[in-house]
């Protein structure tokens, strides 16, 4: 087993994270955030979400928040946009990265983004195509690739073909979501070995939400692997809103502090990660949702 010396963090606490938040959450907070994050070492913000206010409120700020960022080198700035409106709007504020979503499960797809898998492909064809014209990398991301709400547990050979589909339109990377948090270590390896029939190693990712306590597991038999990417969220915000019970993304904090403890370097500096998913949790007035976090403040407190 060899495990990876290095592993590279996308913080998404300021675009999946906030997201779902019911109060509004000012755009200066949100660039606050995106400060601190980098300020701790983090090389790689999804910073925003460039789609319709209508479904998604809580990013109407996005052109707002891209221009108010203080950008620094070396440091991979990547927003979300479904749609060819959604690149369109980005486009002026020259982001690093752009983020499309897809889903392995059908069920979602309609009730996400109300399309069957095939047409989100579709939809996703021309903007994969406008970004990469314009030098812009691709991410794609495939939710639900081990359990969906709605359909229950979902095999690794959708997995496979929704990442063939994303390599058929030219996307980069391919991120392997378990959107609701239900994967164990088995489940969560087959669905990346699915990914990896498409993508090296190199261009595939783990996202892992927590709502089982599993995350931690899952990015531990990720890492067994070889991935060495992974998307977190400072603080442990977010959840999915099509997802009941459905808790936030892996903490940051805690993933960082289990590399660190396996000697596995990350660039990111521990304790200003925690002062920044402190500075959002009392914007949002409840504790972290990282237990390493909430041990480390309990500890400066007393």
């Amino acid at each position: 087993m060899k495990l990876p010396s290095r592993v590279r963090l996308v913080d998404v606490g300021p675009r999946d994270g906030l997201q779902n938040e019911k109060q509004p959450v000012p755009a200066a907070v949100k660039i606050a955030l995106v400060q601190r994050l980098q300020d701790a070492g983090l090389k790689d913000i999804e910073v925003t979400s460039f789609v319709s206010p209508k479904w998604v409120p809580q990013m109407a700020d996005a052109a707002e928040v891209m221009a108010g960022i203080r950008r620094q080198p070396g440091v991979r700035y990547s927003v979300l946009t479904p749609n060819m409106k959604g690149f369109e709007a980005a486009l002026p504020f020259k982001p690093d990265e752009v983020v499309v979503f897809g889903a392995a499960s059908e069920a979602f797809s309609q009730r996400n983004i109300n399309c069957s898998i095939a047409e989100s492909i579709e939809r996703f064809a021309p903007v994969v195509a406008a970004a990469r014209g314009h030098g812009i990398h691709v991410r794609g991301v495939i939710s639900c690739t081990v359990g969906c709400p709605y359909e229950g547990e979902i095999a690794p050979e959708r997995v496979e073909m929704v990442a063939r589909l994303m390599k058929g339109i030219g996307v980069q990377h391919c991120g392997v979501a378990d959107t609701i948090g239900v994967g164990t270590p088995l489940k969560v390896q087959r669905a990346l070995e699915a990914a990896l029939q498409h993508f090296g190693i190199d261009d595939v990712s783990g996202h892992f939400h927590d709502t089982y306590g599993m995350a931690l597991a899952n990015t531990l038999a990720a890492l067994e692997m070889g991935v060495w990417q992974y998307d977190t969220s400072s603080a442990g915000l977010g959840g999915c809103p099509y997802a009941k019970g459905a808790t936030g993304n892996v903490a940051t904090e805690d993933v960082v502090y289990m590399l660190q403890g396996m000697g596995i370097e990350t660039g990111i500096d521990f304790d200003k990660l925690v002062d920044a998913g402190a500075y959002i949790s009392e914007f949002l007035q409840r504790k972290p949702n990282s237990r390493a976090a909430t041990a480390i403040l309990a500890r400066r407190a007393g």
